[in-house]
């Protein structure tokens, strides 16, 4: 069995600061981990490696620096790591992302992809099912388990919203999977020392199967108008009145703002 995961490098904090000018994200200054789901991702790839013997290739489209999750995934026991990263790639939004990850899994021979369901920094939940479209795959999101079945087929619980579905998926499949269903294990020692013995892969724009006009900026029809945090809520107000009053005031207000 060989199975490739897409990892993403993401900055460790809900704090996202924004550039006024820009509007793009500020990184200085915030430290960089591997996205979550992501993780969840690999440590259910580790867990089918342990079962069955599988092969686990670890993909991940950025700049240099994410090497250093790479190595991290190598650490917790990943086979190959193979790093997208060009100048053409700039610009990118979900579209264009899953395009060039999806041209990249082509060169590979793999009977399963997982990836996280969203990376904290972006949350759209789009790269991995657009992936699945891109290559023809049958997809299942919101996974929290997974095993192989004496027939071959993969057996995948799916996490509704009030109840978990059963599938069972023939031949090759995508799947994007909740960090808060894999406990990811922890990296050893010896793990960490062989992981920076070990080659990052770093592939360019020419070692992929891809068309020109959908790569970076020129592939990527999303554009933002404008980026921003959350602002923070007005404080609220404090009323102790009866039940009768508190049902009057209220409908008072939702009537203020129009809402009936």
């Amino acid at each position: 069995m060989n199975i490739i995961v897409c990892i993403k490098q993401v900055p460790d904090t809900t704090e996202i600061k924004i550039d006024p000018v820009k509007g793009t994200l500020i990184r200085d200054g915030v430290p960089s981990i591997m996205n979550p789901d992501d993780k969840g991702g690999l440590e259910l790839a580790l867990r089918l490696k342990d079962q069955f013997g599988a092969n686990v290739t670890v993909v991940s489209m950025g700049p240099p620096q994410a090497d250093v999750i790479m190595r991290e995934a190598f650490a917790m026991g990943a086979d190959r790591a193979i790093l997208l990263s060009d100048r053409k790639f700039a610009g990118s939004d979900t579209l264009a992302t899953s395009y060039a990850i999806a041209g990249l899994c082509r060169t590979l021979d793999y009977d399963i992809i997982i990836a996280g369901r969203q990376a904290i920094d972006g949350d759209t939940a789009q790269v991995g099912p657009e992936m699945a479209e891109h290559l023809g795959l049958p997809q299942i999101t919101y996974v929290c388990d997974a095993k192989l079945l004496s027939n071959g087929n993969l057996q995948v619980h799916k996490e509704n919203e009030d109840s978990i579905q059963v599938l069972e998926v023939e031949g090759k499949c995508l799947l994007t999977v909740l960090a808060s269903a894999f406990e990811p294990r922890y990296m050893t020692v010896s793990g960490i020392v062989e992981a920076y013995n070990k080659e990052v892969e770093v592939w360019g724009a020419d070692k992929i199967d891809y068309d020109e006009t959908k790569l970076g900026l020129s592939g990527s029809p999303t554009k933002v108008f404008q980026s921003f945090p959350k602002a923070m809520k007005a404080p609220g107000e404090v009323h102790e009145v009866s039940d009768e009053e508190a049902v009057e005031l209220i409908v008072n207000k939702l009537k203020e703002k129009h809402i009936i």
